[in-house]
C-alpha cells in the first residue's frame, strides 16, 4: 500500500484539508484558511456585500459580515471604530454605506466606551447629509433613541461652518425617507449662533430671515420660481448645485454649462453621459476641455478623493454610450474624455512605486468570479474588475505577465465538463482602455476554480517568478494541489523565494494564503492602499 496517496502533506486534494492545517470547507466543496474577524471588517468595508457571491447570497453574505463586524466590536471595540473611521476618512473604499452600517453597529453593540466612540466619530464617516441620513436608518434598525444618539446629532449639525451647512441642507435634502427636519426634531440642538438658529428654522418650520453665510439658501429659494435665464444667473453668482435646480431645467445645455466649472469632480464624472446627452459636452467644445482637464488634475482627483471604482464605473457606462439597465437613454460617447476617464482611473490609486520583481498577475476568471458586483456597480463583476485592477500594477512593473486561469480548449471546465482548468495568456496592457481591457476578459471560457495552476504553470514552463498575484474569491476546490503546497513545490524546484500575494474579490471569510508562511499576504482588492501595500511586502 502506497500510505501517502491517503496522506501527505506535500501535495492535497483541493476537496480535502492539508493535513495538521486549520483549513476549513470554503462555499465551493473546497478547503481553503479563514481570514481574521478584522480582515474580513476591511474586505466588508471596502468590497461590501451587495449582490452576494457566486455561491452566498447577498443576505447571507451581509449577515457573516455583520456578525464579523460584531465580533470585532466584541474583541475590542475601539479598534473597530477607529479602522471604520480610517477606511472611511482616507477614501479608501468606494463606497460609505458599510462604514456607516458598521458605526452603527458600534454605537448599538458596543460597550460605552465604545458606543461613545462611535458617536464621537460620527462626523469623520457621515460627512454629508446622504451619509448621516443613511446612518439614522442603519441606526434605528439596531437601538432606540437615547440621549447620546440625540446629542450626537446635535453635534453634527452645530461642529459645521454655517456657509457649509446650508449647502449640505440644500443640496441633500432627502434620503432614505429622511430629511434635515426630521433628524434636527429628534436632536433638538441649541444653536451655536445666530446663523444656525436661522438655518435651523428654514429647515424645520420653513421661515427664511437672511444672515450671513446663507446666501445659498435664498438664492435656492429663488431659482424653485425663477425663469431659466435667472437660474442660470443664480448658478454661477452662488455655485448652486445640481440638487437645487428645478427639475425641468435640467435638460437645458445652458445650465449645466453654469455648473460644469464649480461643479466638485465625483458629481461631474456621474453626470457625463447627462453633459454628453443634451449636447453640452461635444468634441473639441470649451466644455470638453474643462471636463479633460479636471480629469488629468492628479492632485485634485486625490484630494476629492475619488475613488477608481466609480472612475471604472462612469468608464464602462461612458463607453459604451448608453445606460447600464438598458437602451433607454443613449448619447455618443466623446473620445478624449474617455480617454481621459482611462487615465484618472490609475491616478486615483495615487502614487505606485515600482518594485523592480518579477512578477505574475493571475486572474481568476472562473464561474464563480462572474456573480455579484464590486461595490454595488451594475455590471462590474468581480471577473472583470479583476483585470482592472491588476493594470495598476502592470503600469508600473517592467516585468510582469498577466494570464487567467480558466477552461480548457474554449469549452467550460472542471465542474462544468469538457476537459481540465487551464491556463490562459491574457494580451491585455495599461495601454490599452479599460473599456477594451473589461470586453478582452469577458470573453475568456470559465472553468472550475483551481488556484494552484499560476505556480504549477510557471514551474512546468520555467518561468522564474518573484512574486504571484492571484485575483480571486478564495473559492477554489478542483486542483490535486493546494495552492500553498504549489508555491511551496515551486520555491522548492526552482530556487526561488517567491511569494504570493492574494487579492481578494469578494467579502467572504476565505483566503488560499497560509497564515503561517510569512511570504504569503492577504489583501483586499479595490482598496486603494493595496498596489503600495503589495509592493512594500515584495520588497521585504
Amino acid at each position: 500500500m502506497k500510505w501517502t496517496k491517503h496522506y501527505q502533506t506535500s501535495r492535497t486534494p483541493q476537496n480535502q484539508p492539508i493535513p495538521g492545517s486549520n483549513q476549513k470547507a470554503n462555499n465551493a466543496g473546497g478547503y481553503a484558511w479563514e481570514v481574521s474577524d478584522w480582515t474580513q471588517l476591511d474586505r466588508f468595508l471596502i468590497l461590501g456585500s451587495e449582490g452576494g457571491t457566486f455561491y452566498v447570497g447577498e443576505q447571507k453574505l451581509t449577515i457573516d459580515n455583520a456578525e464579523a463586524v460584531k465580533r470585532c466590536i466584541e474583541l475590542d471595540g475601539i479598534r473597530t471604530v477607529n479602522r471604520i473611521a480610517e477606511i472611511s476618512e482616507s477614501g479608501r473604499a468606494p463606497k460609505n454605506d458599510p462604514a456607516l452600517f458598521a458605526l452603527a453597529m458600534c454605537a448599538s453593540f458596543g460597550n460605552e466606551q465604545t458606543r461613545k466612540a462611535a458617536l464621537e466619530a460620527l462626523p469623520r464617516v457621515a460627512r454629508i447629509g446622504t451619509h448621516l441620513f443613511h446612518f439614522m436608518d442603519f441606526v434605528q434598525g439596531f437601538r432606540g433613541w437615547g440621549r447620546g444618539l440625540r446629542r450626537a446629532i446635535g453635534d453634527w449639525y452645530n461642529q459645521k461652518d454655517v456657509k457649509a451647512l446650508a449647502l449640505l441642507a440644500v443640496k441633500y435634502r432627502q434620503r432614505d425617507g429622511w430629511t434635515h427636519r426630521d433628524a434636527l426634531r429628534l436632536a433638538h440642538p441649541k444653536a451655536q449662533s445666530d446663523a444656525h438658529q436661522k438655518l435651523y428654522r428654514w429647515i424645520t418650520q420653513d421661515e427664511f430671515a437672511p444672515a450671513q453665510g446663507l446666501e445659498i439658501v435664498d438664492a435656492f429659494r429663488q431659482a424653485q420660481t425663477a425663469p431659466l435665464k435667472e437660474v442660470v444667473h443664480l448658478i454661477e453668482k452662488y455655485r448652486l448645485p445640481r440638487e437645487a435646480i428645478p427639475t425641468e431645467f435640467l435638460t437645458r445645455p445652458e445650465v449645466w454649462e453654469a455648473m460644469l466649472p464649480h461643479m466638485p469632480l465625483e458629481a461631474m464624472v456621474r453626470n457625463l453621459a447627462n453633459m454628453t446627452r443634451i449636447g453640452l459636452l461635444t468634441p473639441m467644445s470649451e466644455s470638453q476641455r474643462l471636463v479633460t482637464q479636471k480629469l488629468g488634475n492628479s492632485e485634485a482627483i486625490l484630494k476629492a478623493r475619488l475613488h477608481p471604482i466609480k472612475v471604472l464605473a462612469a468608464l464602462k457606462t461612458y463607453a459604451a454610450g448608453h445606460g447600464m439597465r438598458g437602451q433607454g437613454t443613449s448619447w455618443t460617447p466623446v473620445q478624449q474624455v474617455v480617454d481621459a476617464l482611462d487615465a484618472a482611473f490609475y491616478t486615483a490609486f495615487g502614487s505606485v512605486t515600482p518594485t523592480g520583481k518579477r512578477m505574475m498577475l493571475a486572474l481568476d476568471v472562473s464561474g464563480s468570479m462572474e456573480a455579484g458586483q464590486i461595490a454595488g456597480v451594475p455590471g462590474l463583476t468581480p471577473r472583470v474588475a479583476s483585470a482592472a485592477m491588476a493594470l495598476v500594477t502592470a503600469a508600473v512593473e517592467a516585468q510582469h505577465m498577466i494570464t487567467g486561469f480558466s477552461a480548457a480548449g474554449g469549452g467550460y471546465g472542471g465542474q462544468w465538463g469538457g476537459g481540465d482548468p487551464g491556463m490562459t495568456p491574457i494580451n491585455i496592457s495599461p495601454r490599452q482602455r479599460l473599456d477594451d481591457v473589461v470586453r478582452t476578459v469577458a470573453r475568456i471560457p470559465m472553468g472550475g476554480t483551481d488556484c494552484s495552476l499560476p505556480m504549477r504553470h510557471a514551474l512546468k514552463e520555467k518561468i522564474e517568478v518573484d512574486a504571484f498575484v492571484v485575483y480571486t474569491d478564495s473559492e477554489t476546490w478542483y486542483g490535486k494541489i493546494h495552492p500553498a503546497q504549489a508555491l511551496q513545490q515551486y520555491r522548492r524546484e526552482m530556487g526561488i523565494p517567491a511569494k504570493l500575494i492574494v487579492v481578494g474579490m469578494v467579502a467572504n471569510r476565505f483566503s488560499i494564503a497560509d497564515p503561517k508562511d510569512a511570504g504569503m499576504l492577504d489583501v483586499v482588492g479595490f482598496d486603494t492602499a493595496t498596489p503600495e501595500v503589495m509592493g512594500d511586502f515584495i520588497l521585504q
